[in-house]
C-alpha cells in the first residue's frame, strides 16, 4: 500500500521511575529517534513540579511527544514519520529499554493514504511484550 507516513502510539504502564527524570527522558527520546531512523531538529524536555516529564522532539521526518505520569507509572509517547525508511515502531522498543514497563500498547496507523487507490487508512494494534533479558518486544496484533 502506498502511504506517505506511519503514526505509532505508544502506551507504557509499570514504568520504573526513570520516567520523571527530565535528563533521562532526554537521552532516551534521542535514543528513541536514532532507533527510529529519524533526524532530531529541535528537542525540548520540561519537568513539572511536584512530578512528570514533558517532551517534543521535532523531527526532519515529522515528530516524537512524551508526557509522564510518574504517580501511575505511566507514560504516553507518540512517533509520527514520513518516508519509507523510517522504523516509528523502534522508538517504542528504546522507551521500553529505558523505563522497564510491565505493559506496552502499541496503535500503529498507517497515515497518507492515496485516496484515488480507494484504501483506507489502516490501524493496527499490537499487545507487546518487554522482554528485557532479549532486549525485545513481542507482538500479538488484534
Amino acid at each position: 500500500m502506498e502511504h506517505l507516513g506511519q503514526h505509532v502510539i505508544i502506551e507504557l504502564w509499570g514504568c520504573n521511575s526513570g520516567i520523571d527524570d527530565a535528563d533521562l527522558m532526554k537521552q532516551a527520546m534521542l535514543d528513541a529517534v536514532k532507533a527510529a531512523r529519524a533526524t532530531i531538529l529541535y528537542i525540548d524536555v520540561h519537568k513539572f513540579d511536584p512530578q512528570g516529564v514533558t517532551g517534543v522532539a521535532v523531527l526532519t521526518e515529522s515528530h516524537l511527544s512524551v508526557h509522564s505520569w510518574p504517580e501511575h507509572g505511566y507514560l504516553a509517547a507518540d512517533v509520527f514519520t514520513c518516508g519509507q525508511t523510517t522504523r516509528p515502531v523502534a522508538a517504542a522498543e528504546v522507551l521500553c529499554e529505558y523505563f522497564q514497563p510491565s505493559q506496552v500498547d502499541v496503535q500503529e496507523v498507517i497515515r497518507g493514504v492515496r485516496p484515488e487507490t480507494g484504501a483506507k487508512p489502516s490501524l493496527r494494534r499490537r499487545k507487546l511484550n518487554y522482554q528485557p533479558e532479549h532486549n525485545s518486544l513481542t507482538a500479538t496484533i488484534n
